[in-house]
């Protein structure tokens, strides 16, 4: 496994302050590699985007991280916590260092500006010293890069098509060269074709430039395929992350092989899909021990009592992956 480029630890938050706040997110902790694909997956509400915006310190009010660290490893220098930043520092390191791809291009994107402003208000704002002219040539060869015709400069995000307007937004986040990328359901709104074609050209990129993502999405079958690790998150925690290969040959917690079970095989013998009955939980009124044992088809007694812990279970491969199920003991527990 390589380094790592960035490290969650016990991170918390919070909607909300005191006894009426809502625990969106729970005592998560995640390690991203360099150069890796982590795809993050669950429901809608299960936390994902409120763990990116989080991390990144882009929550709205009443949102606040109300516990943990994020711990940035930069190619030079040592180690800081990104919660510990300064606004100053933090104006720095996003997009310089980190950057995201929202969800939804065309309500990212700013419809009165041309593509060509956007793309070159990044590079005034981050490196003041360009010249405008080399403003202009690199957003030209940025937009080459993620398959844009540069005679595309000077078009409004209306003037483009869906496919087009996400790539600009890829581009967006490219353009000074980050290290880590973090991507919020970039494909939601876009075709079967378009999003592979999306997310053939982001590997290709990563390849080629060496960078880190994070890729935020309910969609666990396009996770299978273009990441490298998988974790799942289900009620603010996560409850199982392994291998991308290992995750869709031998998934170990009742809620992943639910996702997996709830769309198409795309090799194979056919089979049947099967949803996960009943609805995900109010965050504000948590049910007691594992927040899936009332959806759980295989809940036993610890189930309803007791919170299982995240960690390494007992199994073959148990060293390169974790689960918080009842079902399977933990040697080593995370965090």
């Amino acid at each position: 496994m390589s380094e790592p480029v960035l490290e969650i630890k016990n991170l918390n938050v919070d909607y909300g302050l005191g006894d009426q706040a809502v625990h969106a997110v729970r005592d998560v902790n995640l390690t991203l590699h360099r150069g890796e694909v982590l795809g993050l997956a669950g429901e809608s509400g299960s936390g994902k985007s409120t763990l990116a915006y989080g991390l990144t310190r882009l929550l709205a009010p009443p949102g606040v991280v109300s516990g943990g660290e994020v711990i940035y490893h930069p190619e030079k220098g040592e180690p800081y916590d990104v919660l510990g930043l300064t606004d100053k520092q933090l104006q720095a390191f996003r997009w310089a260092e980190t950057a995201i791809v929202f969800q939804g291009a065309m309500n990212s994107l700013n419809p009165v500006h041309k593509i060509s402003t956007q793309l070159t208000d990044v590079l005034a704002a981050h490196e003041p010293q360009m010249s405008a002219h080399s403003r202009n040539a690199r957003a030209r060869e940025m937009l080459k890069l993620v398959g844009i015709s540069a005679d595309r400069m000077d078009a409004y995000p209306h003037q483009l098509s869906g496919g087009m307007r996400q790539r600009v937004m890829i581009g967006m986040a490219l353009i000074l060269q980050p290290q880590v990328v973090i991507m919020d359901e970039p494909t939601t709104a876009l075709d079967v074709v378009m999003q592979r074609q999306i997310l053939g050209q982001l590997i290709e990129l990563r390849e080629r430039l060496g960078f880190s993502v994070i890729f935020i999405t309910h969609d666990l079958s396009l996770l299978v395929e273009f990441s490298n690790r998988i974790a799942i998150m289900y009620g603010g925690r996560i409850v199982e992350e392994a291998q991308a290969n290992s995750l869709y040959r031998d998934s170990l917690h009742p809620y992943s092989k639910g996702l997996l079970s709830s769309f198409p095989a795309l090799r194979g013998p056919r089979r049947e899909l099967a949803g996960i009955p009943g609805s995900p939980p109010d965050l504000k009124a948590m049910p007691t021990g594992c927040s899936f044992h009332p959806r759980c088809p295989r809940a036993f007694e610890p189930c309803a009592g007791n919170i299982p812990v995240l960690g390494n279970p007992d199994t073959p491969d148990g060293a390169n992956r974790t689960v918080a199920c009842w079902l399977h003991p933990v040697k080593q527990p995370v965090g």
